[in-house]
């Protein structure tokens, strides 16, 4: 697939067609990295989204949390 380079103010800019934007997973906001190899190829690739409190919440379960731990005294704790 091919697409054009068109100036976008002062910069250049590629639009990405929908099908790669689905295929890659990147959306309008998306932040990528860009790397030029030695033989000139451009490769897009996106960074991860950084999980939220809650997506990462929604991942304890039951199954996946261990019991709670006595460590005993650790100083000179008053009991």
């Amino acid at each position: 697939m091919s697409t054009t380079i068109q100036k976008w103010g002062n910069s250049l800019g590629i639009r990405i067609p929908s099908q790669i934007a689905e295929r890659i997973a990147v959306s309008q906001g998306s932040e990528v990295d860009l790397v030029v190899s030695d033989d000139h190829t451009l490769i897009v690739i996106p960074k991860k989204k950084k999980p939220t409190l809650e997506d990462l919440l929604a991942q304890c379960k039951s199954d996946n949390r261990h019991d709670e731990i006595d460590f005993g005294v650790e100083g000179k704790e008053l009991l």
